[in-house]
């Protein structure tokens, strides 16, 4: 059997409709919210609640340090007791225990309801405006709660919504607790909770409307293109079917015009127009008239007036194609988006008859002197107040067509150049010139207000203007060719500070990278020279002080140890063409300054050390200077590379195979 709690707890979610986790969130703020005022806890002091969801029993939890002796038992708790809970519990740590109390005060209680009531009350909220704020653009039945003059309150059940004055059908009269029916315009979200507006004079309210009577529409098989409504008076809807074989116009009436009337019906008696929608503007056009019969349409697009609709119409059509106060009219050119100017056939063929000199006018009709004296006489029968035939609307539609339909249809077709030309103007302007204000130019004073009086405001205007032609801006009054020519200049002067730096000469910078190899080529030899004539000065003096002490028997062992001079010096050009990096160049170079190597002499009476001795005799240190001669001579002309690694310039080298170096023997210079 379900507890009390349990049956509690089910009826608060359903009677708010709230899910079980927002009410349970709610449940413990309020026990944690209790709880705290009930012990007057810190607000840093972290408490937490956990609710058995079947039996309602709830288990609060405080965090507390673990002591030796309590001082204040809301924020401390002893050793042993914090260890039933956490076994591994020491002295100073900071851990939640369970502080459950058997009863809260008063005025804990109080709190504890007040804070789950508002609690629920958010929750209850924001589960409205989510569920409400998905349901915008759709039909919701409500009920009228009260009137007022600016507005209605309409009931949705949980909530309420309300009918602002501009969004009211006119003529329609509401009444308490009428059902009505209602498209969702827009959800705000405000402290009291979500703030919802409804429409009954929208046109997405037929939309939704037609889409709920008419089965085709929701499946897919026909489609709203588009409405024009005057709500309470009448609409009209163009229709067009997306699968062969289904009529558009016949779905959405459907059979003896039992849907279209259960919108009428909805919509308090609202005349509904179903026309077929046509991709063909003249026929589109034409339809969108209805009841009324066309007899032309003529259409052009002004680059500036926009697309105007001439439509030629019988004169006993011309006030139904108007309709009353221009409402048929008005209405089609919503639909449709084209301004509609309606002529009557017999003002159009007087309009014709006096445009028979212009030089678009059909020469086969502006010849023919037969029809155009039967025009003047149907013309003089109308002024007469005689009725009218179908074969004289015959005759004035030929003339009709002939000569205004011509001069109308070549007027298009010269908008139409006008737009093109205008559109590849427009390519041409920079995109930050139409942000940029006329001032920008420095213009004079005079030319400045000129432009401003003409609408040019920005220097993307004025560039524009310009691309068009120089007869548009001399043909604004008080502009003349001085003015022009000073405009060019100032827009000239305007494209030179858009143009980006030129580059340097690539000439240019071939020569500065040669000068800066060259410097860097100086300073590397300049080092290398003086690393080398230290080593030399060091070898020198170690030089002098074994000389002295030399025997002659040395240098014939010396003379026939030495290893062929000519081969190691030509081996060491071999290397030192390879260009060797500054660290191989000086290896090479102490190197290079020891041309024999003496081994180690056996006594037969004492052991010597090892040891190297380095004998210079006259052929050596000329053959010497001629090596470093040849080397300083090779180093000149080294390409140079900058190495990455190092971050610094060094001579290119080839890779070649490792080579050993000579070991460096101790010899003690007194065993000798």
């Amino acid at each position: 059997m379900k507890s009390e709690f349990v049956l509690a707890f089910n009826e608060i979610c359903e009677a708010r409709g709230l899910p079980k986790e927002d009410v349970f969130e709610a449940l413990k703020t309020a026990l944690v919210s209790a709880y705290r005022r009930d012990l007057n806890l810190s607000s840093t002091q972290d408490v937490r609640v956990e609710i058995d969801p079947r039996t309602g029993e709830s288990t609060i939890f405080a965090e507390k340090e673990v002591v030796d002796s309590i001082i204040d038992n809301r924020t401390e708790v002893l050793l042993d007791v914090a260890r039933r809970e956490h076994p591994n519990a020491e002295l100073g740590d900071v851990l939640l225990v369970d502080s459950t109390t058997a009863q809260f005060g008063r005025i804990a209680a109080q709190t504890a309801k007040q804070v789950l009531l508002q609690r629920v009350r958010e929750a209850e909220r924001e589960h409205l405006f989510e569920d409400f704020s998905g349901r915008e653009g759709e039909l919701v039945n409500g009920t009228v709660q009260s009137i007022s003059g600016q507005h209605i309150t309409i009931g949705l059940g949980r909530t309420e919504a309300t009918l602002p004055k501009g969004q009211q059908v006119p003529g329609e009269r509401y009444r308490a607790h009428d059902k009505i029916r209602v498209y969702v315009l827009e959800v705000r979200r405000t402290n009291r909770g979500p703030q919802i507006f409804v429409s009954r004079n929208h046109r997405n309210l037929l939309r939704r409307l037609l889409e709920l009577e008419v089965p085709e529409i929701y499946n897919g098989q026909v489609e709203i293109k588009s409405i024009a409504r005057e709500a309470g008076q009448r609409s009209k809807v163009a229709v067009q079917a997306l699968q062969p074989g289904v009529d558009p116009v016949g779905a959405c009436v459907g059979m003896r015009g039992v849907r279209i009337q259960s919108i009428v019906r909805e919509l308090n008696d609202e005349k509904i127009d179903v026309i077929e929608w046509d991709s063909d503007q003249h026929t589109f056009i034409a339809k969108a008239l209805s009841p009324a019969r066309v007899s032309h349409v003529f259409l052009e697009e002004h680059p500036e007036d926009g697309k105007t609709a001439i439509v030629i119409v019988p004169d006993d059509q011309l006030s139904l194609a108007i309709g009353r106060e221009g409402q048929n009219a008005r209405l089609a050119a919503k639909l449709t988006g084209w301004r509609i100017d309606i002529k009557s056939l017999t003002e159009a063929a007087a309009e014709s008859l006096d445009n028979l000199d212009h030089p678009q006018a059909r020469a086969e009709v502006v010849k023919n002197t037969n029809l155009i004296e039967l025009v003047q006489q149907i013309l003089d029968k109308k002024a007469a107040n005689r009725p009218i035939t179908s074969e004289d609307y015959h005759t004035l539609d030929r003339l009709v067509s002939g000569v205004l339909g011509a001069i109308i249809t070549s007027r298009a077709e010269n908008f139409e150049k006008t737009r093109k030309r205008r559109a590849e103007a427009r390519q041409h302007v920079p995109v930050a010139a139409w942000h940029e204000p006329l001032d920008t130019l420095d213009l004079p004073g005079r030319i400045h207000n000129l432009l401003l009086d003409n609408d040019i405001e920005t220097v993307g205007d004025a560039i524009f203007h310009l691309e068009l032609g120089d007869e548009v801006i001399l043909g604004f009054r008080g502009l003349g060719e001085a003015a022009l020519e000073t405009l060019k200049e100032r827009v000239a002067d305007y494209y030179a500070t858009l143009t980006p730096a030129e580059p340097v000469a690539e000439a240019e910078l071939e020569v500065e990278l040669a000068v800066a190899v060259e410097e860097e080529e100086e300073e590397l030899e300049t080092a290398v020279a003086e690393l080398l004539e230290a080593e030399v000065e060091e070898l020198e003096a170690v030089e002098a002080d074994i000389e002295p002490e030399l025997e002659p028997e040395l240098i014939a062992v010396e003379a026939e140890a030495e290893p062929e001079p000519v081969a190691e010096v030509e081996e060491l050009e071999a290397e030192s063409e390879e260009e060797p990096v500054v660290a191989d160049v000086l290896d090479d170079l102490s190197r290079s300054l020891i041309d024999v190597v003496i081994e180690e002499k056996p006594e037969p009476q004492k052991k010597p050390k090892p040891g190297i001795v380095v004998v210079h005799t006259e052929e050596s240190s000329e053959e010497e200077e001629d090596e470093e001669e040849r080397k300083r001579k090779g180093r000149k002309g080294r390409q140079l590379v900058y190495n990455e690694d190092i971050g610094e310039v060094v001579a290119k080298r080839k890779r070649k195979g490792s080579r050993r170096r000579p070991e460096w023997e101790d010899f003690d210079i007194d065993d000798l």
